[in-house]
């Protein structure tokens, strides 16, 4: 029997066009996935282009993002698009969950195979929950 190694730190991007949303999710998330779990390295996108080079450049270097948190609303290249993209071209392991503004848009959001879907406005409770759940392999892995 293998005995787990638990990371220091774990990549997460936050991919928003909006200023206020990127800061609700690491503001919601904290600086640690749980109580006692890792620290979260935080990285942020604006763009689409931004946020699909950072994860190629993970990628290629042999690092990865453990999590990425899309908001649905971004102006023209969304966070559905994106993390379907992400998962179809580069990592199909990549975990990620998508914001969406109107639950109507969930059936939408769930075409990508997101591993969460949460609604806006950002809960800080909910998206710490949603994170700590989807991590929780990459936490004791």
């Amino acid at each position: 029997m293998t005995t787990a190694v638990v990371q220091d730190k774990l990549n997460v991007l936050v991919y928003s066009d909006n200023r206020n949303v990127r800061d609700a999710v690491m503001r919601g998330v904290g600086r640690k996935v749980g109580k006692n779990g890792p620290e979260i390295s935080w990285m942020e996108s604006a763009t689409g282009d931004g946020a699909m080079l950072k994860v190629r450049e993970a990628f290629d270097a042999g690092e990865r993002y453990e999590l990425l948190i899309l908001d649905a609303e971004t102006k023209k290249f969304g966070g559905i698009g994106l993390g379907k993209m992400v998962r179809d071209e580069i990592d199909p392991d990549v975990k990620f969950i998508i914001l969406i503004a109107r639950p109507q848009d969930e059936w939408l959001a769930r075409v990508a195979e997101p591993n969460a879907v949460l609604q806006y406005p950002v809960d800080g409770r909910a998206l710490s929950a949603a994170v700590e759940q989807v991590l929780a392999e990459a936490v004791s892995a």
